[in-house]
């Protein structure tokens, strides 16, 4: 992409105005049952400019990144503030500005992998699978990766040039087992291009091995009892709890709009071994999953702690929400397509771990479960939150005992909290989710297991 320049380009007396330009680029690969099923590769590009005025914002965008459409796409966005404000004025309000300037480009920097290696590579993964495991009825290996390279520029200083990959290997296995279909599956990689994150496929064998060993424990699973029972929520369950259930709600645009959060700032919400971040791009000396440096408002990215010790100390903001709630910028507009207004997005949501071994937490069971994976869920602006487990199990007198048929679990997730008595101390992280807030969008979640009570659908 060129290299933009927005001074030249800015209309006279313009308040304040962002000029974007992005491209998407990705690529699809698809085995199933042995046969490659799709090869594709897909690119959207474009420009967009936003501006605010009079309180209101005007947008803008186009295909055509030539330097004239830009100066068209930014005079149009001005015009449409002005022409919204004349029924909307709000008077002269001043955004708060935290502006940044840097390039993140995160280009592998080993030997680049063709399509037709990345081919063979699943290849190789669908004959081990089918070579070991020949009573399965269906498998299905794929690739998906994302490539998201854009430009932001604002007249309040902001600067930012960032290529940010992601690339995932999925694994699904299926089998027939007394007339009912059993289904298990993982996705690993996640942040960087794919020779950063797959080098070798005899590296993914352990990972189909516990598949399988997992979906032959679905053969001999029980139904779960409907009850509240002490439960270990694993690494991937927790995570996702904490950015649906928790995440949402203290988005600062859901607070404005209602969320419960918004009676909750400065008061505890969760036990008080517990604290939650949003991270915006590194933890203990590493790259989180989605790292951003700078938002899509040129805003500095910092870390914006949710919940310290229990207490709800902070929400996730643009510059608008920042503005109206009187609050400091975090850093947390994002947008997926170049057409995209930036929204309050997260980036990378985490429980901070803790002084507790796993099998300790285990141990200290007496009759629960022990819930690894999440199928599906959603929540509300409430913390109400209902999740299918696709993988649980039994703990009875601290031991794991059979897995559990899929079930749900179901609550008022700031309740949930207030149950929790150990944290793991390991961290685990998933890269390959995508929130759907609007627009679909990248996301990290981790942190470690947690104990807590949990409300169990059954039979």
């Amino acid at each position: 992409m060129k290299k933009m320049s927005l001074s030249s380009l800015l209309p006279a007396g313009a308040e304040y105005v962002e000029l974007k330009q992005q491209e998407n680029r990705s690529q699809g690969l698809n085995y199933l049952n042995g046969t490659l099923v799709q090869n594709s590769n897909s690119f959207s590009g474009g420009i967009m400019s936003r501006t605010f005025t009079n309180g209101v914002w005007g947008l803008a965008s186009s295909a055509d990144m030539s330097t004239a459409s830009m100066q068209k796409v930014i005079k149009k966005a001005v015009s449409n503030a002005k022409l919204l404000s004349r029924s909307v004025n709000k008077g002269k309000l001043i955004l708060p500005s935290t502006a940044a300037q840097g390039e993140y480009l995160f280009y592998s920097k080993k030997t680049p992998v063709s399509t037709a290696e990345k081919i063979e590579f699943l290849g190789a993964l669908d004959k081990y699978i089918a070579d070991k495991y020949p009573d399965l009825s269906t498998r299905r290996v794929f690739v998906q990766q994302q490539e998201t390279e854009k430009y932001i520029l604002t007249n309040d200083g902001g600067a930012m040039h960032t290529m940010t990959p992601k690339s995932v290997i999925g694994i699904v296995l299926m089998l027939n087992h007394q007339g009912e279909s059993l289904i298990h599956y993982d996705i690993i990689g996640g942040f960087g291009q794919f020779e950063d994150n797959f080098s070798d496929p005899a590296l993914c064998f352990p990972v189909i091995d516990k598949l399988y060993s997992e979906l032959m424990d679905k053969k001999d699973a029980v139904f779960a009892r409907a009850g509240t029972f002490d439960c270990v929520l694993d690494a991937k369950l927790a995570g996702i709890l904490s950015h649906e259930a928790i995440g949402h709600t203290t988005e600062a645009d859901f607070v404005l709009g209602g969320s419960i959060a918004g009676e909750y700032l400065d008061q505890p919400v969760a036990s008080e071994i517990l604290t939650l971040i949003d991270l915006a791009h590194s933890w203990d000396g590493k790259t989180c999953p989605v790292p951003v440096f700078i938002d899509d408002e040129g805003t500095e990215a910092k870390d914006c702690v949710i919940i310290q010790d229990g207490i709800l100390k902070s929400y996730m903001h643009n510059k608008e929400s920042a503005m109206l709630l009187g609050h400091e910028l975090t850093g947390n507009a994002r947008a997926y397509s170049y057409s995209d207004e930036p929204l309050i997005r997260m980036r990378n949501t985490m429980i901070v771990p803790g002084k507790d071994k796993l099998q300790d937490m285990i141990a200290s069971i007496e009759d629960g479960y022990y819930l690894i994976s999440s199928s599906n869920g959603q929540a509300d602006a409430t913390s109400e939150f209902m999740f299918g487990v696709g993988l649980g199990y039994e703990v009875k007198n601290g031991k794991i005992g059979k897995a559990i048929k899929e079930t749900t679990i179901s609550g008022v997730a700031f309740d949930l909290l207030k149950t929790v008595s150990m944290i793991s101390d390991d961290m685990q992280w998933t890269g390959s989710g995508m929130c759907g807030k609007k627009q679909l969008i990248s996301v990290g979640m981790g942190g470690p297991a947690i104990k807590c009570k949990v409300n169990m659908g059954g039979k």
